[in-house]
């Protein structure tokens, strides 16, 4: 046997999907080992010869389920894979041709597109939460469509000072080749010997039952003398757990497992305490120097706040472009618990002005980093807009590269010099000084209308020499602000909806947003694809 794919997997509804697809996809001498953790398949998973079901009654967490499966493995090489993947025609050959006794490998990463929301009377929506169909109202049932999206091929991963996994653009730019060296990994596939996998204890479950299982098994193979490669040559598709209620984690995880599955790498990995290593900590950054977080700049952090009310294709597409920032994202989502960002908090109230102002600074309280972008859960953000530093840390930096686009029909507009709160980048203690004394105002006050720091400088006190800060500043590309029904403010659709004329100089239309085409209802929806 040359390869066993290793799937740990409790209440997984695209089990005996991914299973087949592999079945399907694979030309070597492969086997599938699914460790069934705490309940049955649910739909069951066929009989096959190639497929070993192991039943756990009881939860046992999902690094132990995958070692029960890599116990019982046969092949030289095994693959742990999650439960809701898809792979290229002969994935499992074109990996083990590469294969080397001291190498993980991983295929090229791209998002999977596993099912739409379908009515009978023949409307679809894409993957998403549930819920009756929103053109005619008649219930809708999930339909398996199980498309790989060819964008985005992620190849270039990597991880912060606390250890949390990253993104890295600046990486993916260096790499040239078929097979090339990435820092870490993203954990949802990964390939290497049996041998190694144990020599390694690769899945330590002192770590806890789920998280950090990408840096855990990279750091690990790099300090032991190895390598860690991304195959360009095949790929895999996986589904993100950005789908709402009906597709979210299995298991109760907690920020207290996830904090501990961090603080585990930072004392034993990256405190040179691993009794495996033969490099040190320091010589993995070296080697891939400059890391960001490590090596320069400021660490960074986005503010995510939504209130839930808008179209949710908006939404879900706007969630799914912000991971490409490769940051951490603080979520804070109101009146409904949201299975995104790095550190989820829900605030129960009504939406307006004054909550968006208490979404904001409930984020900033829980931001470690030094630098804040505030993000909103209607604006698609090109990546280019997280690659700004702000030069001080008095002044509010407004990123006015931004175009606005009236949903559905996606005509756009455009002004010079447009400052916005979903445009914000600043150091995080001015924000959060700026905010509170904000919420204090609005208490005694009540709302004034203006949303922009840093608003009136007589009652906050931002002076600086005399002088209050901002500054604007625009990212190689645009961002796109999508105006529909659900905007706290009013869009403006030609000059004369201003009242004061200054605020529509260099007025633009288009039917194009420059460097992401047409923003219709139909452009938004294949964004990605």
């Amino acid at each position: 046997m040359e390869l066993s794919v290793l799937i740990p997997a409790r209440n997984e509804i695209f089990l005996a999907r991914t299973i087949a697809d592999i079945l399907e996809h694979s030309e070597a001498e492969t086997e599938v080992i699914a460790a069934l953790d705490g309940c049955w398949a649910e739909p069951p998973i066929p009989v096959n010869e190639r497929v070993t079901v192991l039943h756990f009654p009881e939860s046992i967490g999902q690094r132990a389920a995958t070692n029960a499966a890599a116990r019982v493995a046969r092949g030289k090489c095994v693959m742990k894979v999650d439960a809701h993947c898809a792979f290229e025609q002969g994935f499992d050959r074109k990996m083990i041709e590469l294969m080397e006794p001291d190498i993980t490998m991983a295929p090229v990463m791209r998002n999977l597109h596993a099912f739409d929301w379908a009515c009978k009377n023949g409307h679809r929506r894409y993957q998403g939460p549930s819920g009756p169909c929103m053109i005619c109202g008649e219930s809708t049932e999930r339909e398996v469509v199980w498309i790989a999206k060819p964008s985005p091929q992620s190849t270039a991963y990597r991880f912060d000072r606390t250890m949390h996994f990253q993104y890295w653009p600046e990486l993916k730019k260096r790499q040239a080749g078929d097979l090339v060296e990435t820092m870490s990994l993203q954990g949802s596939c990964f390939m290497m010997t049996r041998k190694r996998y144990f020599e390694l204890n690769i899945c330590d479950e002192s770590w806890g039952s789920w998280g950090q299982q990408g840096v855990e098994v990279a750091v690990k193979s790099w300090l032991s003398g190895g390598r860690v490669l991304i195959n360009k040559r095949t790929w895999y598709a996986h589904l993100f757990r950005t789908q709402g209620s009906d597709f979210s984690f299995p298991y109760p995880i907690t920020g207290s497992q996830v904090d501990h599955a961090r603080r585990k790498s930072r004392e034993v990995l990256q405190a040179d305490q691993w009794d495996r290593a033969v490099h040190p900590f320091e010589w993995l950054l070296e080697k891939f120097r400059p890391v960001p977080d490590w090596h320069s700049g400021p660490e960074k952090a986005i503010i995510y706040y939504t209130c839930n009310t808008h179209e949710p294709r908006i939404d879900e597409k706007c969630r799914e472009q912000l991971l490409k920032a490769g940051l951490p994202i603080i979520c804070v989502s109101l009146n409904k618990e949201l299975n995104f960002g790095d550190v989820r908090i829900r605030m129960d109230g009504e939406r307006g002005p004054v909550m968006m102002h208490r979404q904001i600074l409930r984020g900033l309280e829980e931001c470690k980093a030094e630098v804040a972008f505030l993000c909103e859960s209607d604006v698609l953000y090109h990546p280019s807009h997280f690659e700004f530093t702000p030069k001080r840390s008095e002044v509010f930096y407004y990123d006015t590269n931004v175009w606005k686009v009236r949903w559905p029909d996606g005509h756009a507009v455009w002004t010079d010099n447009l400052q916005q709160v979903s445009g914000i980048c600043a150091n995080r203690n001015l924000l959060f000084d700026f905010y509170t004394k904000r919420m204090r105002q609005i208490e005694e006050q009540g709302f004034n209308g203006h949303y922009e720091p840093p608003g009136k400088p007589s009652i906050y006190g931002y002076h600086k020499g005399g002088k209050y800060g901002t500054e604007n500043y625009q990212a190689s590309a645009p961002n796109v602000c999508i105006r529909h029904n659900g905007n706290l403010t009013k869009s403006k659709w030609a000059v004369e909806d201003f009242r004061d004329a200054r605020y529509a100089k260099g007025w633009q239309e288009a039917e194009e947003v420059p460097g992401w085409g047409r923003m219709d209802e139909e452009g938004i929806k294949n964004l990605g694809n």
